[in-house]
């Protein structure tokens, strides 16, 4: 695709389901719709916007709802996926287009798998960060996340189940909690093998008793730091948490779904060092099945969770090269 010169950064707002939606766009040509995941905002894809708008295309990064400036529904319930699905659709048609790609990370990669899933006409193309794409089904979520770690620890997502107490942990100290979190899932600070698990609570402890206490990881600068950190600070941590709090209720919802394959063109791009390429190292073997369109799965070495901030150029070489065999 022929390459233009890279406009501004451009900020709008959108009506949307979930009331008003943030984006930031950059770049003309077909839209791309960038999904972020937790404890993030569209500033995670600042360094793939100039790079998908030098290559031709119209890269739109929102904030999910529930984060920065699009609209915080004070009902738990409100963050189910078939709501955050709608969201995206309506983004798609507010910009005045049919269909788009959707490129997730983390969380957004699980919400741009499922608008995929439940909208093909719509979203053409599927690019999934870090996060593989496991079909609806199985036991149901919190069951299987209760059991994780045995009596002796919790596992984070079960932590975060219930409102407000993770909140009462993070938002007296909003900007250190993030440092900590973000350090403990980078490659370059992440805890040494042997010492113990971020994702993990001891009995009665906190996320963060585990979190390293050295300098940021390299790919956070003090500024970008201060922009998260500023966005949650402003807007609590509730709307972000609340969609751990939903997944009960997303299984439910797309229990119709269960083990239905994505057929359209799919890209997975992950890091050795995550926990969540390792963990589901079988949801990658299985994307054989599971993806029957996949270009390629990429594994990135020495690469922890924030992939496309941790690598970027990478990452902007992977998916650019991917969205030029969907143009051919």
């Amino acid at each position: 695709m022929r390459s233009e010169p890279t406009a501004a950064l451009r900020h709008r707002i959108v009506e949307a389901p979930a009331g008003r939606l943030h984006l930031v766009e950059q770049g003309r040509g077909p839209l791309i719709l960038l999904l972020h995941g937790f404890p993030e905002s569209w500033y995670s894809w600042r360094h793939q916007l100039p790079a998908l708008a030098a290559a031709g295309y119209r890269a739109v990064a929102m904030d999910v709802r529930g984060y920065g400036r699009s609209s915080r529904p004070s009902a738990t319930e409100a963050y189910r996926m078939l709501d955050l699905v709608e969201d995206n659709v309506a983004v798609v048609r507010a910009l005045g287009e049919e269909s788009a790609m959707v490129v997730g990370h983390d969380w957004g990669s699980n919400i741009a798998a499922a608008s995929a899933l439940l909208h093909p006409g719509v979203f053409r193309a599927v690019g999934l960060l870090s996060v593989p794409y496991a079909p609806p089904g199985g036991p149901r979520p919190t069951d299987v996340f209760g059991r994780i770690g045995g009596p002796q620890q919790e596992f984070y997502v079960s932590y975060f189940q219930q409102p407000g107490r993770a909140e009462a942990e993070i938002e007296p100290d909003v900007r250190g909690w993030l440092a900590g979190f973000y350090a403990a899932l980078s490659a370059d600070t992440m805890p040494a093998e042997g010492e113990p698990d971020p994702h993990f609570l001891a009995p009665g402890g906190r996320m963060r008793d585990r979190f390293p206490t050295g300098p940021l990881p390299a790919w956070l600068s003090e500024e970008d730091l201060d922009v998260y950190a500023g966005e949650f600070e402003r807007t609590g941590l509730t709307g972000a948490l609340n969609r751990y709090r939903t997944m009960d209720r997303d299984w439910e919802d797309l229990a119709p779904y269960r083990g239905a394959p994505i057929t359209q063109p799919a890209v997975f791009i992950g890091g050795a060092l995550d926990a969540s390429t390792t963990w589901m190292a079988d949801a990658i073997e299985a994307h054989r099945t599971t993806l029957p369109a996949l270009s390629a799965s990429h594994v990135l070495d020495g690469c922890g969770h924030w992939i496309q901030q941790e690598r970027p150029e990478e990452v902007n070489s992977l998916l650019t090269e991917w969205l030029a065999t969907l143009q051919d």
